[in-house]
């Protein structure tokens, strides 16, 4: 119980946090990118464009925990929490693309550097630059360590970061040296950040949504967690996987020893499910078997149970 109360409660604040955030974030974005219009700058344009995909990336988010919220259904019987992990890959892939056309913006302007009005550069940055640093800490004040969707709106942000120390730079770099090259140059140190945490992002949730192990599970320790216990002989078909961010399951055919009767299988089964929550599994399904029952040597199911058989009998 407490453990649900506390799941809520970080639930609660990393939706505060994207609320927040996305006000900010959505305001200032209108700003640059009239700013970088007016003082014809790719440094303070590309800035904005990032600032969209953020605004973008914590609406999103947003609505990923409201429909996250919603309770399981015949249809979804998980509910709509891989809706968050969706929203992850959106975000991912939104970074690259933008990523791209700043490389894109950026080439022309190495080739034919325009005029820019450096002193009101500065300025816009220097306001964007203060609003990301406060953006990002109210981000981290979240769950980025377990929440992917919070996780990637704050990469998104912390893009959005270094995109204002660049652009701040280049402005400085223009007004005191007439570098006018140090406006792309800027642009495309941003676009490099912006790849790499796009990539990043699209990765990890796409691991989600393959249902690969979760980073933050020893597979190892969880097989020798499990095999320890004096009634269990060995484990096959053995799957764990993410079914959102911070929320790990697992399945698993044990095969006991001996007949055990119903009391001593749900003592059995409430020992297994303590060990592993220790272990960040919140959610464990184990079906027994006795040694007679017919099971596959291998550790992970490669195929399905009819052919396995096949295979078993064809060997003998």
């Amino acid at each position: 119980m407490g453990h649900n109360h506390s799941h809520d409660h970080t639930h609660g604040a990393n939706k505060k946090a994207l609320m927040i955030s996305f006000i900010i974030i959505t305001a200032y974005m209108v700003i640059e990118a009239i700013g970088g219009f007016l003082t014809n700058s790719l440094a303070l344009l590309s800035d904005a464009g990032h600032m969209l995909s953020d605004a973008v990336s914590l609406g999103v988010g947003l609505l990923a925990f409201k429909l996250g919220e919603k309770v399981a259904s015949y249809h979804k019987t998980y509910g709509y929490k891989r809706f968050e992990i969706l929203a992850a890959v959106f975000n991912g892939v939104t970074l690259i693309l933008i990523s791209l056309y700043i490389f894109y913006e950026a080439y022309h302007r190495f080739m034919d550097p325009p005029e820019v009005a450096s002193t009101g550069m500065l300025v816009i940055a220097s306001i964007g630059l203060i609003v990301n640093i406060v953006v990002a800490w109210i981000l981290m004040r979240g769950d980025t360590d377990e929440n992917l969707n919070l996780r990637a709106a704050f990469l998104h942000v912390l893009g959005d970061l270094f995109g204002s120390i660049g652009a701040v730079s280049a402005a400085l770099l223009i007004m005191f040296f007439g570098w006018g090259w140090a406006d792309p140059l800027a642009s495309v140190l941003v676009a490099i950040l912006v790849l790499v945490s796009g990539w990043r992002v699209t990765k990890d949730a796409v691991h989600v949504l393959m249902e690969g192990t979760p980073k933050n599970v020893e597979l190892d320790d969880i097989i020798n967690t499990i095999e320890k216990i004096e009634e269990i002989i060995a484990i096959h078909d053995l799957h764990v996987w993410s079914i959102t961010s911070g929320q790990n399951a697992l399945s698993c055919h044990a095969v006991v020893d001996g007949e055990l009767s119903v009391h001593e299988s749900q003592k059995l089964l409430r020992s297994i499910e303590q060990k592993l929550e220790h272990k960040d599994i919140g959610h464990v399904t184990v079906q027994m078997e006795s040694e007679e029952h017919p099971h596959e040597d291998s550790l992970f199911c490669q195929n399905d149970h009819e052919s396995v058989s096949r295979s078993h009998d064809h060997s003998k």
